[in-house]
């Protein structure tokens, strides 16, 4: 039963509309497909990330250590409100050429984007921490079980962010997002940028 709770509790976590999503989104319906994938692989990568330092107690380190925490903090903070206002003073009011996308596209990019919007999360890392210190035990047996975990949360990230980016450049909505692209844009950018400041403010 523990097993299945800890399933839907992870579904419920990747699926909650966030500044990944967000971000996810953001680049899916400017850069293509391929730019909202890479996106959520960098995602991916980020969880791998809390899940390791959560396993090693690193994260119960931080967290108990304000100064620590309060860098993290204020470190994804201020990352969310620059690609908030990037999206916002950036917006076009229309859509580059599929042509123009496949040109300009770096994959490091949006990996790069991905990574550090929720590496640098500390509410991901307080999950994180929460799981593996309480709902699974310190016990020996239990490793087993917490690296199976990680692994299922890694590639739920993966697969629901991938998915995100393909609905969102599906034929049907790019038709739609063609006549709102501008406020489409500086609605992501807003998102993002409440994140960041409500991270900053948040104690």
């Amino acid at each position: 039963m523990e097993i299945i709770s800890l399933a839907i509790l992870g579904i419920l976590i990747v699926i909650s509309p966030g500044a990944d999503f967000v971000l996810v989104l953001k680049n899916s319906i400017n850069q293509g497909r391929k730019s909202g994938i890479w996106t959520a692989i960098g995602i991916s990568l980020a969880i791998c990330v809390h899940i390791g330092y959560s396993m090693l107690g690193i994260s119960y380190l931080i967290s108990q250590n304000e100064w620590l925490f309060n860098i993290v903090r204020y470190a994804g903070s201020a990352y969310l409100i620059y690609l908030g206002l990037k999206g916002i003073f950036s917006a076009k009011a229309s859509f580059e050429t599929i042509e123009d996308r496949q040109k300009d596209f770096k994959a490091s990019q949006y990996l790069a984007q991905g990574f550090l919007c929720n590496v640098l999360n500390p509410k991901t890392m307080l999950f994180f921490l929460s799981i593996f210190s309480q709902v699974i035990s310190p016990d020996s047996s239990d490793h087993h079980q917490a690296i199976i975990y990680g692994l299922y949360m890694v590639i739920l990230h993966g697969v629901w962010f991938s998915l995100v980016a393909m609905l969102f450049t599906s034929n049907a909505l790019q038709t739609h997002f063609q006549k709102m692209k501008k406020r489409l844009n500086q609605a992501c950018g807003l998102g993002l940028l409440t994140f960041g400041a409500l991270l900053a403010i948040k104690s």
